[in-house]
Parts: C-alpha cells; structure tokens; sequence
C-alpha cells in the first residue's frame, strides 16, 4: 500500500545509507517545477557527513538515490561523498 508523506513530515527524518550508516538530517525539501528535486542534509555531531566534511554543513542528496522514506530516509550508498580516512587524519594535522 503507498502511503504518502508530507513534505514538512521529513524535516529533521533521520538519514541513512543502505549499508546502515547514519548519514545526517534532513533540513531542506528541493523543488523544481513542482517536483522534489534534492533533499539537504545537515551534518550533525554523529553523523558520517561530520566525519568526511568537517566544518561544512551539509550536502543535497539527489532525490534520484533515496531508496525508501518512511519513519527514516534510506539512500543509496553511492550519494556518499569519497572518503579516504587517511587523507581525512593527515588533513586534519595541518
């Protein structure tokens, strides 16, 4: 059964990856022409985004790679940005 969600029911829904990595929050719904675009996602304080991106915010995750919402979002693991956790600890020495 397709149960529809509101948009303004999303905001701050929990974000994972499809591996079970918790991703971040949703803080933003993007439309274009009447269509959900993107979804932004802020970084939190335990969240892989915080990890790879350090200060910065967030990132919009293409509606494309979200798999499933419900009482959290699902995306796809390929929305991840790369992360070398060498490059991260050696940039962090700096």
């Amino acid at each position: 059964m397709l149960r529809m969600k509101r948009v303004s029911e999303t905001y701050d829904m929990k974000v994972f990856t499809d591996s079970g990595e918790y991703f971040g929050d949703i803080e933003e719904c993007v439309l274009h022409a009447n269509k959900v675009f993107g979804w932004r996602v802020k970084s939190t304080k335990n969240s892989f985004l915080n990890k790879i991106l350090g200060s910065a915010k967030g990132v919009i995750v293409p509606h494309q790679l979200v798999k499933s919402i419900g009482e959290i979002m699902i995306i796809s693991k390929s929305a991840v940005p790369s992360y070398n956790p060498e490059e991260g600890e050696a940039h962090g020495e700096e």
